[in-house]
C-alpha cells in the first residue's frame, strides 16, 4: 500500500504561514483582501500573497487560496482581475463555494485547480462526480459526514478528499447557517460570521426549560481533535487533512501542525500497526486552545450531547511556559531553509563562477522543483603571495545568511595559485543564490493571457442584454406544462402578473391551503409528508386546479437515500409536477432517476449572481448523462422544456430558482429577477444542523416535534427536529413579511411568491393567505397584524 497524506495548514498571516511551514505543514490555505471567508483574519494583501505564494513554494510546499464566499453580482466585475496576479505568481489551488465564481475561473484560468469549500455542502458523490466534470480537482467535504460516507465518495469519485482533522465546529451544516445574518446583517456566506452559536441559549420545550442550571451554550461545539481516528480517515481515502484556525496565533498554528506532523509520518511509515495518541500531545493541543474539551466530531457518530460544550469556558489555567518556549525556540525563531549543492571554479585567467543546485528534495523527502543559479566574476588573478585556501573559499560559499539556502555539498574546483578576494567571492554568491532563488519561482510562474470569449462579468453590459443570458425566461415561465390546457394555474387570477406558492411542512395545513383560490401551487415538504400520502394530496391539488411539487430535504444524507431509493416508484407514480431541491446532490439524483422531471431551486442553492445561475443550468442539463432512463419511461408525461436554443436531443426540462435570502432589492435588480421565485413570507431557516437539541437536553424519541431556544434578549426561535432524515431546522423568531412591497416586487419581475408555513396553525395560515391575496392578486392595501420581518429585503448583507 502506497501511503499519502497533506497536513494542510491554516495562515491568518505571514507569520502563521511561515510557522506551519517550519512545523512540517505540506500546505496551507490563505485568504486574500477580498472573497475569502475569514473577512476578520489578518488577510494578505497583493504583496503579501505573492511573497507567501514563492514562500511556499520555495520549501516545497503549496498554498490554496479561499475564495470560499457568495459573490454578488457588481463583485464578479473585479474576481478576475483580482485573481490574476495570484495565478501568475503560481498559486496553486482555490477554494471556492460560489458556483458562479468556479465558472469564472474555470474559463479564465483552466490550469489553475479548484477545490470545493465546505461551504458547498457536499455530502455525497451525486454531485461531486458532476463538480469533477466542471474541473474540479478535490472536494472538501461538509464536516458532518462519517467516515463510512468519505469512503464512499472517495471510491465512487476517485477525486482527492480534503477533511477537518482540528479546529473549531460549526454547529450548522457549513453554508447553510443564516443565523448571524438575519440577526445582525453579518453573513457567514461572505465571511462575516458573528459566531452566534457561541452566545448563550436556552432550550425550551412549551414553559419547560431543558438546559441544566448551568447549560448556557447548547449550540456552541467543542473542537475537533481527530487523532484517534486518523488511520481510519487516511485509510478511507482522506487525502488532505486539514486544521481550522485562522484567526489564531503563529504559536497555535506551529503546535497543532507539528504534533498532527508526528502522528502522519508514523502512519505513513507503520501503518495503523502500533498507532496510539500519546495522552501528553493531547494535553498540548488543549494548552494551545480549549472551548472545553475536545471531540472526534462527526465520523463515529451522527451526533450527541458530548460534542457540545454546554458549560462556561475553562477558567483559566496557568501557561506552559516550557512548551511555549519550546514551540518558539523550534518553529518561531529559526527561519527554514532548503540546502544546494555548490561548485565554485577558480581558474587563474579565466572569469570565477560558482553553480548552486537546489536538492531534488527536502530534509523530510517532499520534492522540490529542479532550479539552478548560476554566476560568473572577474577574471581570476594569479596570487602574488600566499594563493586563496581551498577551505578559505569553502567557508566563504557556506555564509548564505539571511538567504532561504544552506550549503550542502561543496566543490571546490581550482586550477594555478588562485587569488579571490572575500568581496568577489561575496558577491558571487549573493548573485548565484539570487538567480537559484528567481529561477525557482519561474519554475511556478504562468501567463494567464487575454480574457475574450468568456461570459462577461460587467453589470452594466449584462443588464442591458435580453434574452437567456439575463435568466432564461422561457425556461421558467412555467415549472411544469404538462396540465397548461387542462388545468389554468392561479384559478380566477390567472392573469395577474404574481402567482402565490405556498410551502407547507404539515398536513395539518393542507386543506388550507389547497382549498385557498389563490394559491397556484402547493410545496409538500418532505419533512412532514410520508411517501404513502403523497398521491393523496396529489390529487388534491390537481383537482383544485393545482400543481404540485415534493421538497425533497435539506441535507441528502444516508437517511435520504435510504428512504428515496425505498420510496422511487412511489414518487415516480404520485403525480408531482416538480421537486423543490436544496442542494447539488439533489440536483444530480433528479436529473439521474428522474431526467424529464421538472426542478425548483430553493433559495440555499445560491445564486447571487447569474454566472451562478447559468452554472447550475449547465450542472442540471449534464448531471446524469449516460445514466439509465428506467425513470424516464415512469415520467413520460412529462414535458421538456428547452430554452428555445437547444437541440431536440439535449433539451433540459425546466428549472426555476428561488432569489438568494441575502440579497436587497437593488442587489436582486443588478442579478435579474425576472421570473424567479421570491422567498415572500415565512420563518427563514436559520441554521440546519445535524445535531438534535431533543436528545442533546434528554434523550431520542424519534418523534418528531417543535422546541424552541431562547436567547439574551428573550427572543423565541423554533426548532423542528425531522427524524425522518435526522436533521434540525431552527427557524427565524418571526416571520418574513412584504406586504408593503407590492410595486418593489413588481418592478423586480417576480411571477412567483411564496408562502411557506412551518408552524403556523390552520387559522394563522388562513390570514397569511388572504393578506397576500389581497395585497399581490387583487391590488389592496394590508398590512400585517403579526409580528415580523422584512429580512433583508431592504437592508441586505455586509
Amino acid at each position: 500500500m502506497i501511503r499519502k497524506a497533506e497536513i494542510l495548514a491554516p495562515a491568518g498571516s505571514m507569520d502563521s504561514l511561515m510557522a506551519a511551514v517550519s512545523a512540517g505543514a505540506d500546505a496551507v490555505y490563505m485568504g486574500g483582501s477580498r472573497f475569502g471567508a475569514r473577512a476578520f483574519a489578518e488577510n494578505a494583501d497583493e504583496d503579501q500573497m505573492i511573497r507567501a505564494i514563492r514562500y511556499v513554494h520555495l520549501h516545497g510546499r503549496k498554498l490554496y487560496m479561499t475564495v470560499n464566499t457568495l459573490v454578488k453580482e457588481r463583485e464578479m466585475e473585479d474576481l478576475i482581475a483580482f485573481l490574476r496576479p495570484y495565478y501568475e505568481a503560481g498559486l496553486d489551488a482555490v477554494l471556492v463555494q460560489d458556483m458562479g465564481v468556479l465558472r469564472a475561473i474555470r474559463e479564465h484560468f483552466p490550469e489553475l485547480p479548484i477545490h470545493t469549500s465546505t461551504q458547498m455542502s457536499v455530502t455525497g458523490a451525486e454531485s461531486a462526480l458532476e463538480l469533477k466534470k466542471l474541473g474540479v480537482t478535490r472536494i472538501v467535504p461538509a464536516r458532518e459526514i462519517s467516515l463510512p460516507e468519505i469512503r464512499d465518495l472517495h471510491e465512487k469519485t476517485g477525486l482527492e478528499i480534503e477533511c477537518f482533522v482540528h479546529g473549531a465546529l460549526c454547529f450548522c451544516y457549513s453554508g447553510q447557517c443564516l443565523f448571524s445574518s438575519m440577526i445582525g446583517g453579518r453573513s457567514g456566506n461572505r465571511g462575516r460570521c458573528a459566531q452566534t452559536c457561541r452566545l448563550p441559549f436556552e432550550v425550551l420545550e412549551g414553559k419547560r426549560n431543558l438546559t441544566g442550571k448551568d447549560e448556557h451554550y447548547p449550540l456552541s461545539m467543542k473542537d475537533l481533535c481527530a487523532l484517534d481516528v486518523l488511520p481510519e480517515l487516511l485509510e478511507g481515502g482522506a487525502f488532505s487533512l486539514k486544521i481550522e484556525g485562522r484567526m489564531k496565533s503563529p504559536r497555535y498554528t506551529a503546535g497543532v501542525v507539528s504534533i498532527y506532523r508526528k502522528y502522519v509520518d508514523y502512519w505513513l511509515e507503520h501503518g495503523r500497526e502500533g498507532y496510539r495518541v500519546d495522552p501528553e500531545d493531547r494535553r498540548k493541543l488543549l494548552e494551545l486552545f480549549d472551548r472545553g474539551g475536545l471531540t472526534d466530531g462527526y465520523y463515529r457518530r451522527h451526533n450527541g450531547p458530548e460534542m457540545v460544550v454546554f458549560h462556561e469556558k475553562p477558567q483559566f489555567r496557568e501557561e506552559d511556559r516550557a512548551y511555549t518556549k519550546e514551540l518558539e525556540e523550534r518553529y518561531l525563531r529559526v527561519p527554514v531553509k532548503e540546502t544546494a549543492d555548490a561548485v565554485f571554479t577558480a581558474k587563474v585567467g579565466e572569469p570565477l563562477s560558482l553553480m548552486v543546485t537546489l536538492r531534488e528534495t527536502d530534509g523530510a523527502g517532499r520534492e522540490l522543483p529542479p532550479a539552478v543559479g548560476y554566476a560568473e566574476g572577474p577574471v581570476c588573478e594569479s596570487a602574488l603571495k600566499t594563493p586563496t585556501a581551498t577551505a578559505d573559499l569553502e567557508k566563504q560559499i557556506r555564509k548564505t545568511g539571511n538567504t532561504p539556502f544552506v550549503i550542502g555539498n561543496a566543490e571546490i574546483v581550482t586550477e594555478g595559485n588562485v587569488f579571490v578576494p572575500v568581496k568577489q567571492l561575496n558577491e558571487l554568491r549573493r548573485e548565484a543564490l539570487a538567480v537559484l532563488e528567481e529561477n525557482l519561482h519561474s519554475f511556478f510562474a504562468r501567463n494567464a493571457g487575454g480574457t475574450e470569449n468568456h461570459d462577461s462579468l460587467d453589470v452594466s453590459e449584462r443588464l442591458s442584454e435580453t434574452g437567456e443570458t439575463m435568466i432564461c425566461a422561457a425556461e421558467c415561465e412555467n415549472v411544469n406544462p404538462k396540465n397548461a390546457e387542462s388545468r389554468p394555474a392561479g384559478g380566477k387570477n390567472s392573469h395577474n402578473p404574481f402567482k402565490l406558492t405556498a410551502a407547507i411542512e404539515s398536513p395539518l395545513l393542507a386543506d388550507a391551503v389547497i382549498m385557498s383560490e389563490d394559491i397556484s401551487f402547493v410545496y409538500l415538504d418532505s419533512t412532514g409528508f410520508g411517501a404513502q400520502s403523497w398521491k393523496k394530496y396529489v390529487d388534491a391539488c390537481h383537482a383544485a386546479n393545482k400543481e404540485c411539487a415534493l421538497i425533497l430535504p435539506h441535507m441528502w444524507r444516508t437517511e435520504a437515500r435510504r428512504y428515496f431509493e425505498k420510496y422511487r416508484a412511489e414518487l415516480a407514480n404520485a403525480g408531482f409536477d416538480a421537486l423543490m431541491i436544496k442542494n447539488l446532490e439533489e440536483l444530480a439524483y433528479v436529473r439521474i432517476h428522474f431526467p424529464d422531471m421538472p426542478v425548483v431551486a430553493d433559495a440555499n442553492v445560491y445564486t447571487m449572481n447569474h454566472l451562478s445561475e447559468m452554472q447550475l443550468r449547465d450542472f442540471a442539463r449534464d448531471s446524469g448523462k449516460g445514466a439509465g432512463s428506467a425513470d424516464a419511461a415512469e415520467r413520460k408525461g412529462k414535458a421538456a422544456v428547452g430554452t428555445g436554443t437547444d437541440k431536440a436531443d439535449d433539451r433540459t426540462p425546466s428549472l426555476r430558482f428561488t432569489l438568494p435570502l441575502e440579497l436587497n432589492f437593488h442587489e436582486l435588480s443588478e442579478r435579474g429577477a425576472k421570473n424567479a421565485e421570491l422567498f415572500a413570507y415565512g420563518r427563514v431557516p436559520m441554521m440546519v444542523t445535524a445535531q438534535c437539541f431533543r436528545k442533546n437536553t434528554g434523550k431520542c424519541t424519534k418523534e418528531p416535534c417543535v422546541l424552541e431556544i431562547r436567547d439574551r434578549k428573550k427572543a423565541l426561535f423554533p426548532v423542528k427536529n425531522h427524524c425522518r432524515f435526522c436533521y434540525n431546522t431552527i427557524y427565524n423568531a418571526a416571520p418574513v413579511t412584504i406586504l408593503g412591497d407590492r410595486a418593489a416586487v413588481e418592478k423586480l419581475g417576480c411571477r412567483w411568491l411564496r408562502l411557506t408555513f412551518t408552524t403556523e396553525t390552520p387559522e394563522e395560515a388562513e390570514k397569511v393567505l388572504r393578506a397576500y391575496g389581497d395585497v399581490f392578486l387583487r391590488g389592496r392595501e394590508r398590512t400585517a397584524d403579526w409580528d415580523y420581518t422584512k429580512g433583508h429585503f431592504r437592508r441586505g448583507v455586509e
